[in-house]
């Protein structure tokens, strides 16, 4: 069966409110629905969470023993936690840092990544279709992995 995680990072909460000419009008409950929609039609066990407080996220990270794939959004904390990459590349766990408005088109600050290096890939600027996009690719990986 496998499992894939979906951790939401800082402000992802307030989706629907936030800026939707940045980051849209669906919810987070709304994005999670879709998620685990997804996950159910692969039979995969998925596990969404959202936290505002990073070291909560680094415990998440640090627990993934059981996870086959980590899906991320770390929000603000993409540009300035070395603790967050860390983690990720501790646990070893393939992971792919999503982000629902395009940051190489915003402000320059949220042009650089210091989590992208240590994931496979980073899904920027598709909206609320990037985690969907995301956990297609989870379920392939995982997938692909257990052929080999």
């Amino acid at each position: 069966m496998g499992k894939i995680c979906v951790f939401h990072g800082p402000n992802l909460n307030l989706l629907g409110l936030r800026e939707p000419e940045h980051y849209g009008s669906q919810t987070l409950a709304e994005i999670n629905q879709e998620i685990l929609r997804i996950a159910k039609e692969a039979k995969i066990n998925t596990e969404c969470r959202q936290t505002n407080h990073e070291g909560v996220l680094i415990d998440w990270i640090q627990d993934l023993t059981a996870a086959d794939f980590l899906i991320l959004n770390p929000g603000a904390w993409t540009h300035t936690s070395y603790a967050i990459r860390d983690a990720i590349s501790g646990v070893k766990v393939p992971t792919v840092e999503v982000h629902l408005s395009n940051i190489h088109a915003r402000e320059a600050f949220r042009a650089n990544s210091v989590i992208a290096p240590v994931c496979i890939g980073q899904i920027s600027g598709l909206g609320a279709e990037g985690y969907g996009l995301a956990m297609r690719y989870a379920i392939a990986y995982k997938d692909r992995r257990a052929k080999e």
